[in-house]
């Protein structure tokens, strides 16, 4: 396997937009690529994305997204990882680069949410320091929302 791993900060191309809403679909199965590659162009249009994207060779395994939620405050969107290539430390380097992308840009707290379903997202993030904050009924039921505040790194 080689891992390559890109960040942008602006909105993607056509054809990487395209991939990931194919990549979304295949991670979360309940939506379409037509209904990815919407909520991607949403968001995209209410507030500039931040977008890392792991690939094996030139082929799109893993993303993570996120934006700023308020001043110092980001929001780890979505994030994913085809199941053929989970238990590689891929999600943990995506969260690890975001994390570090944070930190340069002026953040210290970054807020996400999961459900219980996802169990193996709620322990990445347990292990990689996030607090259980509260919960929130959401639209696939009850909402775990976990935070972290980013030591800076001297």
């Amino acid at each position: 396997m080689t891992l390559c791993y890109e960040w942008h900060t602006t909105p993607l191309s056509p054809h990487l937009h395209n991939e990931l809403a194919t990549l979304i679909a295949a991670i979360f199965e309940d939506q379409s690529p037509d209904q990815a590659a919407c909520e991607l162009a949403y968001q995209q249009a209410r507030t500039p994305l931040v977008t890392g994207l792991a690939f094996n060779e030139q082929v799109l395994i893993g993303y993570k997204i996120g934006y700023e939620r308020q001043p110092g405050h980001f929001y780890s969107w979505l994030g994913g990882v085809l199941p053929a290539y989970r238990g590689n430390g891929i999600a943990s380097a995506l969260m690890e680069q975001q994390h570090d992308w944070c930190r340069q840009n002026g953040f210290h707290t970054i807020r996400t949410q999961t459900y219980n379903r996802w169990r193996s997202m709620l322990i990445l993030n347990l292990r990689h320091h996030f607090d259980i904050v509260g919960t929130v009924q959401g639209k696939r039921g009850l909402t775990i929302v976990l935070e972290k505040v980013l030591e800076s790194h001297n």
